[in-house]
């Protein structure tokens, strides 16, 4: 029962945290379906333009007309509203190919890279999966690899005592690299379980930050084949079309296996999911909607797509 309202508590805060999305996105559709009389290119190009708008991103916006021309085509679509419904359908089918929550097996050492850069959240978001993951009874291990800031391992070390877990960290500006070397022969001589490793993310160095993510990816591989096993790239909701070129960026250069997006609820550009979704084709794990520690849930594409279509008042 507790897992229950758990549930339906963050789907309350999800629904109300994508209220600007919604507003943006739906008020204008709805408006555009409800003064047309007829399916024709007018409306098509209203819809187009409405959806671009609201970050949904081309590709989507492209497949989304085409599909339902085809389906007025096939007569399968007689009247405006019935749009709404294919909106809804098309958005979820191309959620679904993304909505892939973290597999992490029973035994062993697990290491997660978590990148990003700077004020997307990332500290906060490792806290809270440590949090998440100590529930279910897993080790947990947190890493201060961004040794530039000694505001981030502070943050760090903060969350690691909030949570209870170990915290494996040198002084600042030291070698990342080593940070990383620590924290996985600490795994392997005693404390195995999931290994979670914060680092920078100072994008006006871009290619010193690239450089020094390789380093550590080399060193983690060589020290524990197979690793990292997950790299995380923590991507901020309220920066848009930003958070696609983020997402593109750490994709091409060092690979990323998951998304985390997070302040949702700040954001009417909640959209950018769906966009995110189409073009990149990278699993979406975590999606964040406030500052609470409860706030970070796995991604589900049918609550997502539910809670957007839901206004606030039901």
């Amino acid at each position: 029962m507790a897992e229950e309202n758990g549930k339906r508590g963050f789907f309350d805060r999800l629904k109300s945290g994508l209220a600007k999305t919604r507003k943006l996105l739906l008020t204008d559709v709805d408006d555009i379906l409800l003064g047309s009389k007829e399916i024709d290119q007018a409306l098509f190009d209203e819809l187009e333009e409405a959806l671009i708008a609201a970050d949904v991103g081309p590709a989507f916006t492209g497949e989304l007309i085409e599909s339902m021309k085809d389906k007025v085509k096939r007569k399968e679509l007689g009247s405006p509203e019935v749009l709404k419904k294919v909106l809804r359908e098309t958005m979820l089918e191309i959620l679904l190919r993304n909505e892939a929550p973290m597999q992490i097996p029973p035994d062993g050492i697990y290491t997660i890279m978590v990148v990003g850069v700077n004020g997307t959240g990332k500290t906060t978001t490792i806290g809270k999966i440590a949090r998440s993951l100590k529930e279910e009874g897993r080790e947990v291990t947190l890493v201060a690899a961004d040794t530039f800031r000694a505001a981030a391992i502070e943050q760090l070390e903060a969350w690691a005592k909030r949570v209870d877990v170990p915290l494996i960290h040198q002084a600042a500006n030291a070698d990342p690299a080593a940070v990383v070397f620590d924290g996985i022969r600490a795994a392997k001589t005693g404390r195995p379980g999931v290994v979670i490793i914060d680092t920078a993310g100072r994008l006006h160095t871009k290619v010193n930050l690239m450089e020094e993510l390789k380093k550590m990816k080399r060193i983690m591989a060589r020290e524990l084949p197979g690793a990292p096993h997950e790299i995380l790239l923590v991507l901020d909701a309220t920066t848009g079309q930003n958070a696609i070129a983020q997402a593109r960026m750490f994709r091409d250069e060092i690979g990323v296996t998951g998304l985390v997006l997070t302040k949702l609820d700040g954001t009417s550009k909640g959209g950018v999911v769906i966009r995110i979704a189409k073009e990149l084709e990278i699993p979406l794990r975590y999606i964040g909607v406030g500052e609470q520690a409860d706030d970070l849930r796995p991604f589900r594409a049918e609550e997502f797509v539910e809670a957007l279509f839901t206004p606030n008042d039901r």
